[in-house]
């Protein structure tokens, strides 16, 4: 079994930040990127923000200069830093990763369940 879990979701106000997390689990032979998507409400679920092989990263337009991705190998874990928050921001943030679970083995892949963020004054 593999799970990827988020945390630090939450409520804030405008301009303020926000940092989450993801942690896969399970087994794991190897990780190929890592990323964070979000769906706002009547919205379609969307990129915000991807690491390829833990070095190349991208971003979607409207989070650009204000979030950073990064990725802790050791831990399996991806990082979502979210500075100068706008209510345009607010929506459930997903976990998304492609792995395999064994050498040679299919990349399958996986999300979290999802965590809310909601930025409103």
């Amino acid at each position: 079994q593999v799970q990827l879990v988020e945390s630090g979701g939450g409520l804030v106000q405008p301009g303020e930040s926000l940092r989450l997390s993801c942690a896969a689990s399970g087994s794991i032979f190897s990780i190929h990127s890592m990323g964070w998507y979000r769906q706002a409400p009547g919205k379609q679920r969307e990129l915000v923000a991807i690491i390829i092989s833990g070095r190349s990263t991208n971003y979607a337009d409207s989070v650009k200069g204000r979030f950073t991705i990064s990725r802790d190998n050791a831990k399996n874990t991806v990082y979502l830093q979210m500075n100068s928050l706008k209510p345009e921001d607010t929506a459930v943030y997903y976990c998304n990763a492609f792995m395999s679970r064994s050498r040679g083995g299919s990349v399958n892949d996986y999300w979290g369940q999802g965590t809310q963020v909601t930025v409103s004054s």
